[in-house]
């Protein structure tokens, strides 16, 4: 637990009003800015009009790029080629997952000139990444992935042959995450729903991972205790409430968290599951996360009882029922059973879908099952065997 090291993370600028500050970050590294957001919510708010207008006040120019849905690999080339004439100080961020990953890959490979697809982890000739990378600045306007505090673009390609590989190396890591909760304010409840079991599940899969380390589950109870405390009510509230604001700025938090433990130690057999469900189905990330993550537990649960129960993940998952559930438990037993209830009523309370509702039947669970072993397996708190992995499936589908 204490024997550790750090891998890079961005400078983070935290709290209500930090948006304001990013004119003046762009400006110091020169004056010209490729701006990437999400499809269009964000550029019909008051915020993208201030930004344009304080880079125009500053003779700053800008080009601006798009993402509406979850980036490909050949979105990314397709971007880096069509602002090949361009040279760009730095590249901006702004919206969900989606478009942060986006723009962190893009960042580097503008000056790179090769495709996506060399680097990608498990897919191609997996060339090493050298550089250089344009300086990334990311500004989260959902609370869930982190990707604001992560090395990883994750790229996806969908359907029968799809896959969902990361693109990472600390070269793409930001300088700056400007995490400003009001940004949340245009959130849907559904985004909120999604958005947050995905932060939810980096953090209880973070504290849990085979590496985690007194630095980072430090970080994450931090994290839960965000999570428990707003997710439920910001969901129901849709910001129409006074606390809302506290809710946003728990959210947020909770989401930065995450993404910084899970960059230092890795996640678990949720997320080990999500690449392959997210490549062969159509099923939001945040979603697979929400409804997945009460079943996988119990799974890790039964099977360290079963085959490891000196297992140090054990401990921690009671630690965890205590601080979701708010309440002190005499038995492990009860704990264990408290727990997967919890995220059991969270996950309905939330209306998040089974994964039948996106396509999977029990023919394509062997699909899945035999391509989810990729990184975030392997610092899952137990090797799970191929039967306890089409459990967890069974019992969402």
């Amino acid at each position: 637990m204490f024997d550790f090291s750090i891998a890079k993370l961005p400078r983070i600028e935290f709290g209500v009003g930090h948006f304001n500050k990013l004119p003046d970050i762009i400006a110091s590294y020169g004056a010209s800015v490729l701006l990437v957001t999400g499809g269009s919510s964000f550029c019909k708010t008051n915020n993208w009009q201030q930004l344009i207008d304080h880079l125009n006040d500053r003779s700053i120019t800008w080009q601006h790029c798009t993402v509406a849905s979850e980036p490909s690999p050949s979105l990314i080339d397709e971007s880096v080629k069509a602002f090949d004439e361009h040279s760009f100080a730095v590249v901006v961020g702004i919206g969900g997952g989606s478009a942060l990953d986006a723009a962190k890959a893009i960042a580097g490979l503008l000056q790179v000139k090769r495709s996506v697809m060399d680097y990608l982890e498990g897919v191609g000739p997996e060339l090493p990444y050298q550089g250089p990378a344009i300086p990334f600045i990311a500004v989260p306007t959902t609370a869930g992935t982190g990707s604001e505090a992560t090395k990883n673009a994750v790229l996806s390609v969908h359907g029968e042959q799809g896959f969902k590989k990361s693109f990472r190396h600390e070269k793409l890591v930001a300088e700056y995450a400007i995490v400003d909760p009001e940004l949340l304010t245009s959130c849907p409840p559904n985004v909120i729903a999604a958005n947050g079991m995905d932060a939810l599940t980096q953090l209880l899969e973070s504290y849990v991972s085979t590496r985690s380390n007194a630095f980072t589950d430090g970080l994450a109870i931090s994290g839960l205790q965000a999570a428990r405390d707003a997710l439920i009510p910001l969901y129901q509230q849709n910001g129409q409430n006074k606390q809302s604001k506290d809710y946003r700025e728990k959210m947020a938090y909770a989401a930065l968290i995450s993404g910084i433990t899970l960059a230092q130690v890795g996640l678990g057999s949720v997320h080990g599951l999500a690449s392959p469900l997210g490549a062969f189905y159509p099923i939001p990330h945040g979603v697979v996360c929400g409804t997945l993550v009460a079943s996988a537990t119990e799974v890790n649960i039964q099977s360290m009882l079963q085959r490891e129960p000196e297992n140090k993940a054990l401990a921690k998952y009671v630690q965890v029922a205590e601080l979701l559930s708010e309440k002190h438990f005499n038995e492990p037993k009860i704990a264990y059973g408290a727990l997967v209830d919890l995220l059991a009523k969270w996950t309905k309370e939330l209306d998040l879908p089974r994964l039948s509702h996106y396509g999977l039947k029990e023919t394509g669970l062997d699909q899945v099952i035999a391509n989810c072993r990729g990184s975030s397996m392997k610092t899952n708190p137990i090797v799970l065997t191929d039967d306890e992995i089409r459990q967890i499936l069974v019992d969402r589908l």
